[in-house]
């Protein structure tokens, strides 16, 4: 019995001795706090500022307006005579839709003057061919049509009295009746196709002559509209894009480009800033990170990818972590765009960051910047019992 508890006692110190050892030499930071990038948000235009009240590190989600910038001052000359230019353009086109609608009007009136003249005409030479007709019939010593009409036979009570322009000679009196009967044959027909066949004149009538004509002058008209048209199309192009490009210069609401807190005030409401002037700085939350220094012994055996823990002061549960950064001894100027900087002590030591992707992600701690912690690179013997 009492060298079983001499044993017991042996092993408790062993033990002891053994987490003692354990947790005082593994790899520990000698300081760690939670950091993140800040963002400096620009003007991107020249104007006069208007920016709310909103207090130092509140909460700022993605897209929310921040403040405005307005320039009542911006160059619009251009835009103004592309407007003009396209109130021209649309002047033509009204102009030239109103010279299509007119001439079109004229060119059916002459259509219709056509058609008319067409059928009377076509009339007369039918008529002219029926007496003729019966005016051979009876040189030829035959018998009226029966469908000939009696107003016909009662014109032909003398049979030579010669018609104007029939010869002289009664032998060829009848020949010539033939030649009229073949000849007003072929005029109808012509007619009946659309052409008018006669002495002195063409082989359609004036109006229908001049209805082709106005067919080209709308054809030109037609196809200068269209010009017109496209012209005003390009011109409302070129409005659209410069009309975006004077807004852009006049300024609007600047966003908050991520999700963040609002970390600094750079200028004042109301004032007049410049183009690329720096109007306030917000933290990102999204890309929260851990910056830590380490003793020389400790950060000689870090590597690139290496794993790590990380654990907020004052709480028993763990992050964990991957090395992302080895800056060394004096890193003054890894810290110029993050939003918490290092103390003299911490760069007497050696710098590491780490990424710990649990940070953002937990609603306890989410965007504690400044908070600090300690970060392991060892395991250690009470790990088994730590959160």
């Amino acid at each position: 019995m009492k060298y079983a508890r001499l044993a017991i006692g042996l092993i408790v110190i062993v033990v002891a001795v053994w987490i003692i050892v354990g947790e005082q030499m593994s790899g520990a930071s000698a300081d760690a706090v939670v950091n993140a990038p800040v963002v400096t948000v620009r003007s991107e235009v020249a104007g006069t500022l208007e920016m709310p009240d909103r207090a130092l590190g509140s909460r700022v989600s993605e897209g929310e307006v921040l403040a405005t910038v307005t320039d009542e001052l911006v160059d619009s000359v251009r835009l103004n005579d592309l407007m003009m230019e396209l109130d021209f353009s649309a002047a033509e086109a009204a102009r030239l839709t109103a010279d299509i609608e007119a001439t079109e009007t004229v060119r059916a009136g002459l259509v219709d003057r056509s058609d008319v003249y067409s059928q009377h005409r076509l009339d007369e030479l039918r008529t002219r061919l029926d007496h003729a007709r019966i005016r051979l019939k009876l040189l030829e010593g035959g018998a009226f049509p029966d469908d000939a009409d009696q107003r016909l036979i009662d014109g032909l009570d003398d049979l030579q009295n010669r018609l104007p322009g029939e010869p002289l000679v009664d032998a060829l009196v009848l020949d010539h009746a033939r030649e009229r009967v073949e000849v007003l044959e072929i005029a109808v027909k012509a007619g009946e196709a659309g052409v008018f066949l006669g002495d002195g004149y063409n082989d359609s009538p004036n109006a229908a002559q001049r209805a082709t004509e106005l067919d080209s002058v709308l054809t030109g008209l037609k196809n200068a509209l269209a010009e017109a048209q496209a012209r005003a199309a390009a011109i409302q192009g070129r409005i659209d894009r410069e009309r975006v490009r004077v807004n852009g210069l006049r300024g609007g609401k600047i966003s908050a480009p991520n999700d963040g807190l609002f970390w600094e005030v750079l200028q004042a409401d109301g004032v007049t800033v410049q183009r690329g002037d720096p109007i306030l700085r917000l933290v990102d939350c999204d890309q929260v990170m851990v910056t830590l220094s380490v003793t020389e012994r400790v950060y000689n055996g870090l590597r690139i990818g290496q794993a790590a823990t990380f654990r907020l002061e004052g709480q028993s549960g763990t992050f964990d972590g991957t090395v992302i950064r080895l800056a060394g001894s004096g890193a003054v100027t890894v810290y110029d765009h993050l939003a918490v900087a290092p103390s003299q002590k911490h760069l007497e030591r050696y710098d590491v960051m780490l990424q710990i992707p649990g940070l953002a992600t937990d609603p306890e701690v989410g965007c504690l910047i400044g908070q600090t912690g300690r970060a392991f690179f060892d395991r250690r013997p009470l790990d088994l019992f730590r959160g």
